[in-house]
């Protein structure tokens, strides 16, 4: 059963979509930049025959309302968005959680710290750090004598020089209204190899809309980083061919994540498009060790 859904939390409006029986074990899903809920619609099919599996446009995002104040799109609104949106459609009941890109990025804010952590039984990152342990690692990496820490680090900072050019707040919104939403599904497919399961027609707001996360947080967790403690087990999915997210993002993740089932995959950026019923089988599974 595929059922739609409204929540409100604090006059903004969020957009979810629920599949299967909601008596099965609640898994929760969070998309990243630049998408929307329906990314993970083929993973939700092949999880819906043993889970309620629940999706929602990120504010910004689908048919989501999108704030137009820069703070409206902190780390700390987006948890009290999941948090509104499980206690609508799971009062009170636990679930596991899987996250892809800026989906993970946001999920680790309510993995470590929160009203939440008593509720998630397990979570799978997907290419989205916790971007208080990128603060830690870039600045060990900064600070270190050693030629490949250097190496590493300047590698990582050209793979993501967009981030950079996302903290411009008119050039980067209007550049995705007039080139880049009418190229996105050409760039998926040319560049990454893979497909949305439908046309996009919030593609415009999703990308214009989204870089506010970038704006709002990137810089001010990166500099002042703090500790933060996964309160759950935590599989991290890591894709080899990954063009945006390399595997010194998650160095030494082990501090701070006692446990940390590691899964490197053969797989570009978007494997959830790429692989979905791999993906969903892996989700599955480690929740099932977990249980």
């Amino acid at each position: 059963m595929n059922q739609r859904h409204w929540i409100d939390n604090a006059g903004v409006r969020l957009f979810a979509r629920t599949w299967g029986d909601s008596t099965h074990p609640a898994m929760v899903l969070v998309h990243g930049y630049p998408d929307n809920h329906s990314v993970w619609s083929r993973v939700a099919e092949h999880l819906a025959n043993r889970f309620f599996v629940i999706a929602w446009d990120v504010r910004g995002a689908g048919a989501s309302d999108a704030p137009s104040r820069l703070r409206d799109y902190r780390l700390s609104r987006l948890a009290s968005d999941m948090q509104a949106v499980v206690d609508q459609l799971i009062p009170e009941r636990d679930f596991h959680l899987a996250a892809h890109d800026w989906g993970s990025v946001q999920s680790w804010e309510s993995v470590t710290d929160g009203p939440l952590t008593g509720r998630i039984r397990s979570f799978t990152s997907i290419s989205g750090p916790c971007l208080d342990h990128v603060g830690f690692v870039l600045r060990r990496k900064a600070l270190s004598l050693s030629l490949a820490d250097k190496e590493s680090l300047l590698r990582q900072l050209g793979s993501s020089w967009y981030v950079m050019f996302f903290q411009l707040p008119v050039f980067a919104p209007l550049l995705w209204k007039t080139l880049l939403a009418k190229r996105w599904p050409e760039y998926l497919a040319n560049v990454e190899g893979v497909a949305e399961p439908e046309p996009n027609p919030t593609q415009v707001k999703d990308g214009s809309k989204g870089v506010m996360l970038y704006r709002a947080n990137m810089l001010p967790r990166l500099l002042n980083p703090r500790p933060r403690y996964a309160r759950c087990p935590v599989q991290l999915i890591e894709p080899r061919n990954d063009r945006y997210v390399g595997p010194v993002l998650s160095e030494q993740l082990e501090q701070w994540v006692p446990g940390l089932i590691r899964r490197p995959v053969e797989a570009g950026h978007w494997l959830i498009l790429d692989q979905p019923e791999q993906v969903a089988g892996w989700i599955a599974g480690f929740a099932d060790t977990v249980a």
